[in-house]
Protein backbone atom coordinates (compact mmCIF):
# COMPACT_ATOMS: atom_id res chain seq x y z
CA UNK A 1 0.00 0.00 0.00
CA UNK A 2 1.40 3.31 -1.07
CA UNK A 3 0.99 6.03 1.51
CA UNK A 4 0.61 9.68 0.50
CA UNK A 5 3.59 11.85 1.12
CA UNK A 6 3.57 14.56 3.75
CA UNK A 7 2.25 17.82 2.35
CA UNK A 8 0.32 16.22 -0.49
CA UNK A 9 -3.47 16.48 -0.78
CA UNK A 10 -5.33 13.68 1.00
CA UNK A 11 -7.40 11.22 -0.98
CA UNK A 12 -10.90 12.24 -2.10
CA UNK A 13 -13.41 12.33 0.76
CA UNK A 14 -10.68 12.37 3.42
CA UNK A 15 -10.38 15.47 5.63
CA UNK A 16 -6.77 16.55 6.01
CA UNK A 17 -7.37 16.94 9.74
CA UNK A 18 -7.81 13.14 10.00
CA UNK A 19 -5.41 11.78 7.34
CA UNK A 20 -3.18 9.13 9.00
CA UNK A 21 -0.87 6.33 8.05
CA UNK A 22 -1.81 2.69 8.38
CA UNK A 23 0.13 2.60 11.62
CA UNK A 24 -1.76 5.51 13.13
CA UNK A 25 0.87 8.19 12.47
CA UNK A 26 -0.48 11.66 11.68
CA UNK A 27 0.44 12.83 8.21
CA UNK A 28 -1.31 16.24 8.11
CA UNK A 29 -2.52 18.60 10.77
CA UNK A 30 -4.73 21.66 10.27
CA UNK A 31 -7.68 22.67 8.13
CA UNK A 32 -8.53 22.00 4.53
CA UNK A 33 -6.43 24.18 2.28
CA UNK A 34 -9.44 25.59 0.42
CA UNK A 35 -11.50 26.45 3.55
CA UNK A 36 -11.69 30.18 4.54
CA UNK A 37 -11.11 30.83 8.25
CA UNK A 38 -14.37 31.84 9.99
CA UNK A 39 -12.91 35.12 11.26
CA UNK A 40 -11.84 36.16 7.76
CA UNK A 41 -15.19 35.10 6.33
CA UNK A 42 -17.07 37.25 8.85
CA UNK A 43 -14.73 40.20 8.34
CA UNK A 44 -15.09 40.16 4.56
CA UNK A 45 -18.86 39.77 4.77
CA UNK A 46 -19.06 42.81 7.02
CA UNK A 47 -16.57 44.72 4.86
CA UNK A 48 -18.46 44.49 1.59
CA UNK A 49 -21.74 45.32 3.30
CA UNK A 50 -20.19 48.35 4.99
CA UNK A 51 -18.64 49.45 1.70
CA UNK A 52 -21.99 49.12 -0.04
CA UNK A 53 -23.74 51.04 2.72
CA UNK A 54 -21.07 53.75 2.68
CA UNK A 55 -21.35 54.07 -1.09
CA UNK A 56 -25.12 54.43 -0.84
CA UNK A 57 -24.76 57.13 1.83
CA UNK A 58 -22.23 59.01 -0.29
CA UNK A 59 -24.56 58.89 -3.28
CA UNK A 60 -27.42 60.24 -1.17
CA UNK A 61 -25.24 63.04 0.20
CA UNK A 62 -24.04 63.89 -3.31
CA UNK A 63 -27.59 64.04 -4.69
CA UNK A 64 -28.76 66.14 -1.75
CA UNK A 65 -25.84 68.50 -2.38
CA UNK A 66 -26.86 68.89 -6.01
CA UNK A 67 -30.45 69.59 -4.94
CA UNK A 68 -29.48 71.82 -2.02
CA UNK A 69 -31.53 74.73 -3.35
CA UNK A 70 -34.62 72.52 -3.04
CA UNK A 71 -33.73 70.33 -0.05
CA UNK A 72 -32.89 73.18 2.33
CA UNK A 73 -36.20 75.07 1.81
CA UNK A 74 -38.17 71.83 2.22
CA UNK A 75 -36.33 70.96 5.44
CA UNK A 76 -36.86 74.48 6.79
CA UNK A 77 -40.53 74.22 5.87
CA UNK A 78 -40.76 70.90 7.73
CA UNK A 79 -39.19 72.44 10.85
CA UNK A 80 -41.50 75.44 10.62
CA UNK A 81 -44.48 73.10 10.16
CA UNK A 82 -43.53 71.30 13.37
CA UNK A 83 -43.86 74.67 15.12
CA UNK A 84 -47.08 75.87 13.46
CA UNK A 85 -49.05 72.69 12.76
CA UNK A 86 -50.14 72.11 16.40
CA UNK A 87 -51.65 75.61 16.54
CA UNK A 88 -53.46 75.13 13.23
CA UNK A 89 -54.82 71.80 14.43
CA UNK A 90 -56.03 73.38 17.66
CA UNK A 91 -57.81 76.20 15.80
CA UNK A 92 -59.42 73.70 13.43
CA UNK A 93 -61.30 72.20 16.37
CA UNK A 94 -63.49 75.30 16.42
CA UNK A 95 -66.61 74.21 14.55
CA UNK A 96 -67.31 77.44 12.73
CA UNK A 97 -63.67 77.92 11.62
CA UNK A 98 -62.68 76.05 8.43
CA UNK A 99 -59.34 74.30 8.38
CA UNK A 100 -58.10 76.44 5.48
CA UNK A 101 -58.84 79.64 7.39
CA UNK A 102 -57.14 78.27 10.51
CA UNK A 103 -54.10 77.38 8.44
CA UNK A 104 -53.96 80.86 6.91
CA UNK A 105 -54.26 82.54 10.32
CA UNK A 106 -51.52 80.42 11.84
CA UNK A 107 -49.10 80.77 8.92
CA UNK A 108 -49.55 84.53 8.57
CA UNK A 109 -49.25 85.07 12.33
CA UNK A 110 -46.31 82.70 12.66
CA UNK A 111 -44.38 84.19 9.77
CA UNK A 112 -45.03 87.70 11.10
CA UNK A 113 -43.97 86.87 14.67
CA UNK A 114 -40.94 84.72 13.84
CA UNK A 115 -39.86 87.03 11.03
CA UNK A 116 -40.25 90.07 13.25
CA UNK A 117 -38.25 88.50 16.07
CA UNK A 118 -35.42 87.38 13.80
CA UNK A 119 -35.43 90.71 11.99
CA UNK A 120 -35.21 92.65 15.26
CA UNK A 121 -32.54 90.41 16.70
CA UNK A 122 -30.57 90.37 13.46
CA UNK A 123 -30.83 94.14 13.07
CA UNK A 124 -29.60 94.66 16.63
CA UNK A 125 -26.70 92.30 16.02
CA UNK A 126 -25.70 93.81 12.68
CA UNK A 127 -25.92 97.38 13.98
CA UNK A 128 -23.66 96.54 16.90
CA UNK A 129 -21.26 94.34 14.93
CA UNK A 130 -18.65 97.04 14.15
CA UNK A 131 -18.39 98.12 17.79
CA UNK A 132 -18.43 94.49 18.90
CA UNK A 133 -15.52 93.74 16.55
CA UNK A 134 -13.60 96.71 17.95
CA UNK A 135 -14.20 95.45 21.48
CA UNK A 136 -12.93 91.99 20.53
CA UNK A 137 -9.80 93.43 18.96
CA UNK A 138 -9.17 95.49 22.08
CA UNK A 139 -9.75 92.37 24.20
CA UNK A 140 -7.15 90.40 22.28
CA UNK A 141 -4.68 93.27 22.52
CA UNK A 142 -5.28 93.53 26.26
CA UNK A 143 -4.75 89.81 26.78
CA UNK A 144 -1.56 89.95 24.75
CA UNK A 145 -0.26 92.83 26.87
CA UNK A 146 -1.20 91.05 30.11
CA UNK A 147 0.63 87.90 29.04
CA UNK A 148 3.74 89.96 28.40
CA UNK A 149 3.71 92.07 31.56
CA UNK A 150 1.84 89.73 33.90
CA UNK A 151 3.12 86.93 36.10
CA UNK A 152 3.74 84.64 33.10
CA UNK A 153 6.22 87.06 31.54
CA UNK A 154 5.92 85.64 28.02
CA UNK A 155 8.17 88.07 26.23
CA UNK A 156 9.79 86.49 23.19
CA UNK A 157 9.83 86.93 19.46
CA UNK A 158 7.79 83.81 18.75
CA UNK A 159 4.96 84.95 21.02
CA UNK A 160 5.05 88.40 19.43
CA UNK A 161 4.75 86.87 15.96
CA UNK A 162 1.82 84.66 17.00
CA UNK A 163 0.08 87.62 18.63
CA UNK A 164 0.55 89.77 15.54
CA UNK A 165 -0.84 87.04 13.30
CA UNK A 166 -3.88 86.61 15.53
CA UNK A 167 -4.43 90.36 15.64
CA UNK A 168 -4.20 90.61 11.84
CA UNK A 169 -6.60 87.66 11.46
CA UNK A 170 -9.20 89.31 13.68
CA UNK A 171 -8.84 92.57 11.76
CA UNK A 172 -9.53 90.80 8.48
CA UNK A 173 -12.30 88.60 9.89
CA UNK A 174 -15.07 91.01 8.99
CA UNK A 175 -14.13 90.99 5.31
CA UNK A 176 -13.77 87.21 5.35
CA UNK A 177 -17.17 86.75 6.98
CA UNK A 178 -18.75 89.10 4.48
CA UNK A 179 -17.22 87.21 1.55
CA UNK A 180 -18.33 83.88 3.03
CA UNK A 181 -21.85 85.19 3.50
CA UNK A 182 -21.96 86.45 -0.07
CA UNK A 183 -20.67 83.13 -1.32
CA UNK A 184 -23.29 81.21 0.66
CA UNK A 185 -26.16 83.48 -0.26
CA UNK A 186 -25.04 83.87 -3.88
CA UNK A 187 -27.71 86.26 -5.09
CA UNK A 188 -30.74 87.97 -3.63
CA UNK A 189 -32.89 86.37 -6.30
CA UNK A 190 -31.94 82.85 -5.22
CA UNK A 191 -32.64 83.68 -1.59
CA UNK A 192 -36.08 85.05 -2.43
CA UNK A 193 -36.81 82.02 -4.58
CA UNK A 194 -35.85 79.62 -1.79
CA UNK A 195 -37.90 81.58 0.74
CA UNK A 196 -40.94 81.44 -1.55
CA UNK A 197 -40.43 77.71 -2.06
CA UNK A 198 -40.16 77.19 1.70
CA UNK A 199 -43.33 79.23 2.29
CA UNK A 200 -45.23 77.39 -0.45
CA UNK A 201 -44.16 74.02 0.97
CA UNK A 202 -44.99 75.15 4.50
CA UNK A 203 -48.57 75.96 3.52
CA UNK A 204 -49.20 72.43 2.29
CA UNK A 205 -47.34 70.81 5.19
CA UNK A 206 -49.58 72.64 7.67
CA UNK A 207 -52.79 72.35 5.66
CA UNK A 208 -52.68 68.67 4.69
CA UNK A 209 -49.44 67.25 5.99
CA UNK A 210 -51.25 63.99 6.74
CA UNK A 211 -52.03 63.53 3.05
CA UNK A 212 -48.38 64.13 2.14
CA UNK A 213 -47.28 61.61 4.76
CA UNK A 214 -49.72 58.95 3.52
CA UNK A 215 -48.39 59.46 0.00
CA UNK A 216 -44.84 58.84 1.26
CA UNK A 217 -46.00 55.72 3.11
CA UNK A 218 -47.31 54.35 -0.18
CA UNK A 219 -43.72 53.55 -1.18
CA UNK A 220 -43.28 51.23 1.84
CA UNK A 221 -44.33 47.56 1.63
CA UNK A 222 -47.77 46.94 3.12
CA UNK A 223 -46.55 44.54 5.81
CA UNK A 224 -44.20 47.21 7.22
CA UNK A 225 -46.39 50.24 6.57
CA UNK A 226 -48.03 50.49 10.01
CA UNK A 227 -44.70 50.17 11.79
CA UNK A 228 -43.17 52.86 9.58
CA UNK A 229 -46.24 55.06 10.11
CA UNK A 230 -45.84 54.87 13.89
CA UNK A 231 -42.10 55.55 13.68
CA UNK A 232 -42.67 58.56 11.42
CA UNK A 233 -45.30 60.00 13.75
CA UNK A 234 -43.02 59.64 16.76
CA UNK A 235 -40.14 61.20 14.81
CA UNK A 236 -42.23 64.23 13.87
CA UNK A 237 -43.43 64.53 17.48
CA UNK A 238 -39.79 64.72 18.57
CA UNK A 239 -39.22 67.49 16.01
CA UNK A 240 -42.22 69.39 17.38
CA UNK A 241 -40.80 69.24 20.89
CA UNK A 242 -37.28 70.13 19.80
CA UNK A 243 -38.31 73.15 17.71
CA UNK A 244 -40.67 74.51 20.35
CA UNK A 245 -38.18 74.11 23.17
CA UNK A 246 -35.20 75.46 21.22
CA UNK A 247 -36.94 78.74 20.38
CA UNK A 248 -38.24 79.25 23.91
CA UNK A 249 -34.89 78.35 25.50
CA UNK A 250 -33.00 80.61 23.08
CA UNK A 251 -35.31 83.53 23.90
CA UNK A 252 -35.04 82.91 27.66
CA UNK A 253 -31.24 82.66 27.49
CA UNK A 254 -30.95 85.85 25.45
CA UNK A 255 -33.27 87.87 27.69
CA UNK A 256 -31.65 86.64 30.92
CA UNK A 257 -28.11 87.16 29.64
CA UNK A 258 -28.96 90.56 28.13
CA UNK A 259 -30.45 91.86 31.38
CA UNK A 260 -27.51 90.48 33.35
CA UNK A 261 -24.96 92.07 31.04
CA UNK A 262 -26.78 95.39 31.28
CA UNK A 263 -26.80 95.23 35.09
CA UNK A 264 -23.08 94.41 35.19
CA UNK A 265 -22.39 97.36 32.93
CA UNK A 266 -21.00 95.49 29.94
CA UNK A 267 -21.23 97.50 26.71
CA UNK A 268 -23.29 96.21 23.78
CA UNK A 269 -25.71 94.08 25.84
CA UNK A 270 -28.24 93.88 22.98
CA UNK A 271 -25.80 92.57 20.30
CA UNK A 272 -24.33 90.13 22.81
CA UNK A 273 -27.82 88.92 23.75
CA UNK A 274 -28.59 88.55 20.04
CA UNK A 275 -25.43 86.48 19.62
CA UNK A 276 -26.48 84.25 22.54
CA UNK A 277 -29.94 83.89 20.94
CA UNK A 278 -28.50 82.69 17.65
CA UNK A 279 -25.91 80.53 19.42
CA UNK A 280 -28.67 78.60 21.19
CA UNK A 281 -29.69 77.06 17.85
CA UNK A 282 -26.33 75.25 17.75
CA UNK A 283 -26.36 73.32 21.06
CA UNK A 284 -23.19 73.23 23.17
CA UNK A 285 -20.86 74.83 20.61
CA UNK A 286 -23.05 77.91 20.17
CA UNK A 287 -23.11 78.58 23.90
CA UNK A 288 -19.33 78.23 24.13
CA UNK A 289 -18.62 80.63 21.24
CA UNK A 290 -21.12 83.29 22.36
CA UNK A 291 -19.91 82.98 25.95
CA UNK A 292 -16.27 83.49 25.00
CA UNK A 293 -17.19 86.64 23.06
CA UNK A 294 -19.16 88.04 26.02
CA UNK A 295 -16.30 87.32 28.43
CA UNK A 296 -13.76 89.00 26.15
CA UNK A 297 -15.93 92.12 25.86
CA UNK A 298 -16.32 92.19 29.64
CA UNK A 299 -12.57 91.79 30.10
CA UNK A 300 -11.63 94.74 27.92
CA UNK A 301 -14.43 97.00 29.19
CA UNK A 302 -14.23 96.40 32.93
CA UNK A 303 -11.18 94.27 33.59
CA UNK A 304 -10.91 90.91 35.26
CA UNK A 305 -13.74 91.66 37.72
CA UNK A 306 -16.35 92.22 35.02
CA UNK A 307 -15.06 89.22 33.08
CA UNK A 308 -15.54 86.97 36.13
CA UNK A 309 -19.01 88.41 36.68
CA UNK A 310 -19.87 87.59 33.06
CA UNK A 311 -18.60 84.04 33.56
CA UNK A 312 -20.79 83.65 36.66
CA UNK A 313 -23.75 85.07 34.75
CA UNK A 314 -23.29 82.63 31.87
CA UNK A 315 -22.90 79.71 34.28
CA UNK A 316 -26.17 80.79 35.94
CA UNK A 317 -27.91 80.99 32.55
CA UNK A 318 -26.66 77.54 31.53
CA UNK A 319 -27.79 76.01 34.83
CA UNK A 320 -31.17 77.71 34.47
CA UNK A 321 -31.44 76.19 31.00
CA UNK A 322 -30.18 72.73 31.93
CA UNK A 323 -31.98 72.25 35.25
CA UNK A 324 -35.26 74.07 34.66
CA UNK A 325 -36.01 75.24 31.11
CA UNK A 326 -35.13 72.15 29.09
CA UNK A 327 -36.63 69.60 31.53
CA UNK A 328 -39.70 71.81 31.91
CA UNK A 329 -40.23 72.35 28.19
CA UNK A 330 -39.08 68.99 26.88
CA UNK A 331 -39.67 66.74 29.86
CA UNK A 332 -37.93 63.52 28.95
CA UNK A 333 -39.32 63.29 25.43
CA UNK A 334 -36.00 64.29 23.86
CA UNK A 335 -32.76 63.36 25.55
CA UNK A 336 -29.52 63.10 23.60
CA UNK A 337 -26.08 62.28 24.91
CA UNK A 338 -23.60 65.20 24.59
CA UNK A 339 -21.58 63.17 22.07
CA UNK A 340 -24.74 62.72 20.01
CA UNK A 341 -24.93 66.53 19.88
CA UNK A 342 -21.32 67.59 19.34
CA UNK A 343 -20.29 64.96 16.78
CA UNK A 344 -23.25 65.51 14.40
CA UNK A 345 -22.70 69.28 14.59
CA UNK A 346 -19.03 68.81 13.67
CA UNK A 347 -19.92 66.45 10.81
CA UNK A 348 -22.64 68.79 9.56
CA UNK A 349 -20.23 71.72 9.67
CA UNK A 350 -17.67 69.81 7.62
CA UNK A 351 -20.15 68.45 5.08
CA UNK A 352 -22.55 71.38 4.62
CA UNK A 353 -21.12 74.38 6.46
CA UNK A 354 -23.32 76.50 8.73
CA UNK A 355 -26.54 75.01 7.35
CA UNK A 356 -25.28 71.52 8.20
CA UNK A 357 -24.39 72.56 11.75
CA UNK A 358 -27.85 74.07 12.28
CA UNK A 359 -29.75 71.08 10.89
CA UNK A 360 -27.57 68.34 12.40
CA UNK A 361 -29.23 68.12 15.83
CA UNK A 362 -32.84 68.21 14.53
CA UNK A 363 -31.91 65.42 12.11
CA UNK A 364 -30.36 63.34 14.90
CA UNK A 365 -33.42 63.98 17.07
CA UNK A 366 -35.77 62.72 14.35
CA UNK A 367 -33.62 59.67 13.57
CA UNK A 368 -33.29 58.82 17.27
CA UNK A 369 -37.05 58.87 17.84
CA UNK A 370 -37.74 56.90 14.65
CA UNK A 371 -35.16 54.18 15.33
CA UNK A 372 -36.29 53.80 18.94
CA UNK A 373 -39.85 53.34 17.72
CA UNK A 374 -38.80 50.68 15.21
CA UNK A 375 -37.00 48.73 17.95
CA UNK A 376 -39.68 49.21 20.62
CA UNK A 377 -41.79 46.04 21.10
CA UNK A 378 -44.85 48.05 22.15
CA UNK A 379 -44.91 49.73 18.73
CA UNK A 380 -45.27 46.40 16.99
CA UNK A 381 -48.39 44.77 15.57
CA UNK A 382 -51.57 45.61 17.45
CA UNK A 383 -50.92 49.34 17.89
CA UNK A 384 -53.10 51.58 15.77
CA UNK A 385 -51.02 54.33 14.11
CA UNK A 386 -53.93 56.75 14.52
CA UNK A 387 -53.50 56.47 18.30
CA UNK A 388 -50.10 58.19 18.06
CA UNK A 389 -50.42 61.98 18.05
CA UNK A 390 -47.65 63.33 15.83
CA UNK A 391 -48.25 66.87 17.14
CA UNK A 392 -47.68 65.99 20.82
CA UNK A 393 -44.00 65.92 21.89
CA UNK A 394 -44.83 63.32 24.53
CA UNK A 395 -45.57 60.84 21.74
CA UNK A 396 -41.88 60.82 20.82
CA UNK A 397 -40.93 58.71 23.85
CA UNK A 398 -44.10 57.10 25.26
CA UNK A 399 -42.11 54.68 27.42
CA UNK A 400 -40.93 57.66 29.49
CA UNK A 401 -44.43 59.05 29.99
CA UNK A 402 -46.40 55.94 30.81
CA UNK A 403 -46.04 56.35 34.58
CA UNK A 404 -46.45 60.12 34.77
CA UNK A 405 -48.58 61.73 37.42
CA UNK A 406 -51.41 64.15 36.49
CA UNK A 407 -50.15 67.53 35.24
CA UNK A 408 -49.05 69.93 37.94
CA UNK A 409 -48.76 73.67 37.92
CA UNK A 410 -45.71 75.44 36.52
CA UNK A 411 -43.91 75.78 39.86
CA UNK A 412 -44.46 72.13 40.74
CA UNK A 413 -43.19 70.98 37.36
CA UNK A 414 -40.10 73.18 37.71
CA UNK A 415 -39.36 71.75 41.17
CA UNK A 416 -39.80 68.18 39.91
CA UNK A 417 -37.53 68.84 36.95
CA UNK A 418 -34.82 70.32 39.18
CA UNK A 419 -35.01 67.37 41.59
CA UNK A 420 -34.84 64.84 38.75
CA UNK A 421 -31.82 66.55 37.21
CA UNK A 422 -30.08 66.83 40.58
CA UNK A 423 -30.65 63.16 41.43
CA UNK A 424 -29.34 62.01 38.06
CA UNK A 425 -26.26 64.25 38.24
Amino acid sequence: MTLPTIGADPPDGVDDTAATTAGGGVLLQGRKRWEVPPALEIATALAWRLLLLGAAILVVIYVLGLLGAVVVPVVLALIAASLLAPSAHALSRIRWLPHAVATAIVIISGVAVVGGVFYGVGLAFVSGLPELSSQLLASVAGIQQWLRTGPLGLNNEQFTEVGNQLFAYLQSSQATLAQSALGAVSTVGEVLTELLLALFTLIFFVYNGGTVWRFVLGAIPRQARDRADIAGRRAFASLVGYTRATILVAAADAITAGVGLWLIGIPLPVPLAALIFFGAFVPTLGAVVSGVVAVLVGLVSGGITDALLVVLLLVLVQNLEGYILQPLLLGRSIKLHPLAVVLPIACGLVLAGIAGALLAVPLVTVIDAGVRSLTRPSDGPGLDPESVDALDPRSARPDWHSDEQPPRNLVGRAVDAFRARSSSA
